[in-house]
């Protein structure tokens, strides 16, 4: 019995991983690779469940089932989070107008919009960035090694359209 319990813990958490990767990458278009992925979940959760319903008498395998479920959420997230698919925007706000900030995002590669936006306590300097979502840690710790005092805020865009990053996007 305890093979089977270990099995279905094992299934469980391959298809929860499966089936919470394949709804991340429905939510960001990348529908190809999500039907791919639907076929293999598929087969892993119907061998699951039939060996689950061959012992709905012993509640350990429901149990069991269970917890296969909760973790093999955590691993597709944790496995989403590592593969890091899309971009990010990162709206900037900091007390520096006059900075080299915008420069030196630059020179790191990232596409930087800027204006000079009027906060509660005067100028400030606004940015808007846009960096693939692999480089956002990296893109935190440049702009808080910059200014520490800075007012970040993160989205991941659904759309692209215009603009010179475009181009690179859509490769």
């Amino acid at each position: 019995m305890a093979q089977t319990l270990l099995f279905i813990f094992a299934i469980q958490i391959v298809y929860v991983s499966a089936y919470t990767l394949r709804m991340i990458l429905t939510l960001k278009g990348q529908k190809y690779i999500a039907a791919l992925i639907s076929m293999v979940e598929i087969v892993i959760y119907v061998l699951g469940l039939n060996l689950v319903l061959n012992y709905l008498d012993q509640i350990s395998a429901l149990v069991v089932y269970a917890l296969g479920y909760g973790l093999g959420i955590l691993i597709g997230a944790w496995i989403e989070e590592k593969i890091a698919l899309g971009y990010i925007t990162v709206k900037v706000i900091c007390d520096q107008t006059r900075g080299t900030i915008v420069t030196t995002l630059r020179e790191k590669g990232y596409g930087v919009t800027s204006w000079l936006g009027n906060g509660r306590d005067g100028d400030r300097l606004v940015m808007e960035i846009l960096a693939k979502r692999k480089n956002q840690k990296k893109l935190y710790e440049t702009i808080l090694e910059l200014d520490s005092k800075a007012f970040i805020i993160t989205v991941e865009p659904k759309q692209f359209h215009g603009g010179f990053w475009t181009r690179s996007i859509k490769r």
